[in-house]
């Protein structure tokens, strides 16, 4: 609920050779962990001290990410930070963490650039000083060049221009040097000397004018290397067999946008909340129909899940999984299913069904269950994109009060599903923020300062002295773009997983 802090294109155009020297940049959102939503946010305890993190990832590798960190402590002296790989040899060996900078206006806000050097599983550790002592937190980042950037038409305008100059400029200091380098002041250039200096005038142009083409062709392929490490999904159809089972097939992309991802593997995946997969399935266009189930790999490459009973309708797909080096994606794609007469819900299995997005409310703030229980949304007065939030929901029982029965779904207070109404931005958010729980419990290993996981783990929530858990759940999450969300929320009480659904109109 509260407000935590504020913050903030995909091909390239040149026109000249030193146009193109001057642009490389880039910027698209990317789809690797969530679809289309690249800010991480979370929160954790560094020791003593809880932290807010926002962290912008880079869309160009090497690029710059950018880190802020609000806390609520205000006896913080300094935080450090430092970019590691998550896996591998290179994550024992850290480089010197360097300082964020603190706000002049808020002692508790601190911002700070860190400088990726390569795609892949990243984490950033956070060292914290303060006069309660030293604490530490590890906050995992998913890092790949996504897009170029289209350079400006004014600009491009503006540097052909300065070619143009540049080049004519240099054709006329060697015709005026073959032709008046070596005569007195005054004297006048002799018709033959004007002749060579007409032909050494014209060979210039030409080498120049080769060059620029050559230069061209440089660029050109230069630019269709870097398209090649700009990251694409794994593939996923799904395929219903019989007797009500959905297969679902992963394969690589085309081989020419691999790039840096030429050795990821689509069998390599690990548990995530004890599931190797984490499958929304969303009744399109109306949104009013969830399913949030847990396929389970057949063989390599493909997943397979017997159906629940289903309403009939155009269903998308988008399925959680994280790779054994900590890397997550989320793979999408459509399935158009018949009424299905199929198993009855089981385990971490859940459904919801919600009003069609055109009836939908966007100032609702309470959301009637089935059976009698309500969820509340402590909901922001405004909803802005590119805002860090908490958003805090609560469960009520028939009788209004909190359920004495509160239970963990799948080891968390709840989970949470952000889905603009074209489906083209999806997060799957935990209490703790966007971070895959695997990439979580690989950051949580002896660090910088030498401490131990455990020290650095957040702790569950209970409610009171009692130690019961609290019907309160917060998703630290930021709306990537303004437009109409719709956010699924579930919580459990006992044996029941209750699916809530609240609808978002966010703001520039």
């Amino acid at each position: 609920m509260p407000k935590l802090w504020k913050h903030c294109r995909g091909n390239k155009k040149t026109t000249r050779l030193l146009a193109a020297l001057l642009c490389i940049v880039c910027g698209a959102l990317p789809a690797f962990a969530h679809l289309n939503s690249p800010g991480v946010y979370d929160e954790g305890n560094a020791g003593p001290y809880k932290l807010f993190i926002t962290v912008q990832p880079p869309t160009v590798i090497p690029g710059v990410a950018h880190v802020q960190v609000r806390t609520s402590a205000g006896d913080i002296r300094q935080i450090r930070m430092a970019p590691m790989p998550l896996t591998g040899e290179a994550s024992k060996h850290p480089p010197a963490p360097q300082s964020m900078r603190r706000s002049e206006q808020d002692s508790n806000f601190y911002t700070g650039n860190l400088w990726i050097m390569a795609g892949g599983s990243w984490q950033i550790r956070f060292l914290v000083d303060g006069v309660q002592g030293k604490g530490e937190l590890a906050i995992p980042l998913a890092a790949a060049p996504t897009a170029t950037l289209k350079m400006r038409p004014a600009l491009g305008t503006l540097l052909a221009l300065l070619g143009v100059l540049l080049l004519f400029g240099m054709v006329g200091i060697v015709g005026a040097g073959v032709r008046e380098a070596q005569l007195s002041p005054g004297m006048t250039a002799p018709a033959a000397r004007q002749r060579r200096a007409r032909w050494a005038m014209g060979a210039t142009l030409a080498v120049l004018l080769l060059g620029v083409w050559l230069g061209g062709k440089w660029w050109n392929a230069a630019a269709a290397g870097y398209a090649k490490t700009i990251y694409k999904p794994l593939n996923m159809e799904a395929v219903l067999l019989p007797h009500n089972v959905l297969d679902l097939a992963l394969s690589q992309p085309a081989a020419t946008g691999r790039g840096w991802m030429r050795h990821r593997k689509t069998d390599d995946f690990i548990l995530d909340h004890g599931h190797p997969m984490h499958l929304y399935m969303i009744r399109e266009p109306e949104m009013d129909v969830v399913f949030h189930l847990h396929p389970k790999p057949s063989t390599p490459g493909h997943f397979q899940l017997e159906l629940p009973s289903m309403p009939a309708g155009t269903y998308h797909l988008y399925a959680d999984v994280v790779h054994a080096d900590g890397f997550p994606e989320t793979l999408v794609t459509t399935v158009k299913l018949s009424s299905i007469a199929g198993r009855a819900l089981s385990g971490d299995d859940a459904e919801g069904h919600a009003p069609p997005l055109a009836d939908a409310n966007d100032r609702q703030t309470i959301f009637r269950l089935p059976d009698g229980y309500v969820m509340v949304w402590a909901r922001p007065p405004v909803l802005k994109a590119l805002q860090p939030y908490v958003f805090e929901f609560y469960l009520l029982d028939p009788q209004g009060r909190p359920p004495a029965d509160m239970a963990l779904y799948m080891g968390m207070l709840g989970h949470a599903a952000f889905l603009r109404s074209d489906g083209k931005v999806f997060a799957h958010i935990h209490p703790s923020g966007t971070a895959s729980m695997a990439a979580m419990i690989l950051a949580q290993r002896p660090t910088l300062g030498g401490q131990k996981a455990a020290s650095m783990a957040m702790p569950m929530p209970t409610d009171g002295a009692s130690g019961a858990l609290p019907n309160r759940v917060g998703f630290p999450y930021g709306f990537p773009t303004p437009g109409k969300f719709r956010i699924f929320v579930q919580m459990k009480h006992g044996d029941t997983i209750e699916t809530a659904a609240f609808d978002a109109n966010v703001t520039k």
